[in-house]
Order: C-alpha cells, then structure tokens, then sequence
C-alpha cells in the first residue's frame, strides 16, 4: 500500500478536523445502531443445552452464574482437531482476569464454547496458561442451533444470515466457524438477544480498536 501524503502541521491539522466531522457522525451512527441492537425482539431458548467444563456437566442457565446476562464466545475448535484456530487463539490471548471481571461487573457472564471435547479443550487451554471460563458442547445441538458448526448432515447450511451452499465446498464434511451469541436471563426463562458472525465480530477484538487507527492497519493477510 501507499503511505500517505506528507504536509505541513498545518495542513495536516485541516485535514485532522475534517476527518473529525465525519468521526463524529459515525459515532452517533453508531450509538443509534447499539440502541437498536438493545431494541432486537428477542426468543425464548426451550431446550436445556447441556455442556462439559472443568468440573463437569453445566447446563446453559449454570453459565450466568448468577448472572443476569451472559456472553458466549463460540471458538473454532472442532472435534477431530489438534488445535484450535489460530485467529480464535490470538483473540481468546487478549482476555484477562481484569477484562472479565469488568463484563460481570455489568451483571453479565463470559463464556467460551467450542465442539472439542473437554479433556482437548483443556489440555490446550493449559499449555498457554489460560484460566478461562471455556466449556465444551461436544454431543449437543448447541453449535449448529447458533448457526457456528456447518454440517453436509445438517440441512441447514448458511452462516452469517446469508446461504452459503458452497461452504464445505466438494468434500463435505462439517467445519467450524466464529460467532458470539447474547443471552439475557428473566427468573426461570433464558432469552437468545443476539448473535453476530464473520466481520460483526470485529468490535469484539481489541487490538483492532487500536490498529484502525494507524496507518498501516490491521494488516491482515
């Protein structure tokens, strides 16, 4: 890519409160969008999603831990994997002790799932020395209900809202992909709110919030 062009202060600080103006506008964009996220009709969840931790059998309701709301993280670690996704990695490194404690300081849980059995999960969780609250759906429909394991023997291939016919291309199989997913819980009943998949999940990445202010970005391959 090219690097920009070089100017005076002065002409770099006209340009700067230009660039301000629309900034501005795409913030309140932005802020209108959230609200209207908060506004999304929402579903009751009917099944009991039953999933493995570290301690064993939890069901979806356990996830909140007291909770009001919770926050699912789906990673892309299948079943027949050796590791998970590199990007999915580099994205789960960033969480910390502070950061979630932060998320339930808003009466709101983290959880991360993937389709990997517990005893991968965890072996791969410890050699990088997490301590995260990672659980695995491994047996349940929980994956391919929130739209992040595509199956040639699930008649339901799309992902991102959109149909994908061509996404496990000729050999079939399944795969796995990135998604988050929201829940709010009211007494008894949970409620699905909302999920976002492919670049929705952007917001979700921390070091794009700096990256995207540089000029070279975030220098994806």
């Amino acid at each position: 890519m090219s690097l920009p062009e070089i100017v005076s202060r002065e002409e770099w600080l006209e340009a700067r409160i230009a660039l301000l103006a629309e900034e501005k506008t795409l913030t309140r964009q932005r802020d209108a969008l959230s609200a209207k996220r908060r506004q999304l009709p929402m579903v009751r969840v009917e099944k009991e999603y039953v999933l493995e931790g570290p301690d064993g059998k939890v069901t979806l309701a356990e996830l909140f831990g007291g909770h009001r709301q919770l926050v699912v993280q789906h990673i892309m670690f299948g079943p027949d994997w050796d590791a998970g996704c590199p990007r999915c990695t580099a994205s789960t490194s960033e969480f910390s002790p502070t950061l979630l404690g932060r998320i339930n300081e808003a009466d709101t849980a983290f959880a991360m799932v993937c389709r990997a059995p517990i005893e991968k999960v965890r072996a791969y969780s410890e050699g990088r020395g997490w301590a995260l609250p990672w659980y695995s759906s491994y047996g349940s429909a929980f994956n391919y209900d929130f739209r992040v394991t595509i199956d040639s023997s699930v008649p339901q291939l799309e992902y991102n809202y959109r149909p994908e016919p061509g996404i496990l291309g000729d050999a079939g199989g399944s795969t796995e992909l990135p998604g988050a997913s929201c829940f709010l819980r009211e007494g008894d009943e949970i409620f699905h709110t909302y999920s976002a998949y492919a670049r929705g999940l952007d917001h979700t990445e921390m070091r794009y919030a700096f990256l995207d202010l540089t000029v070279l970005g975030r220098q994806d391959s």
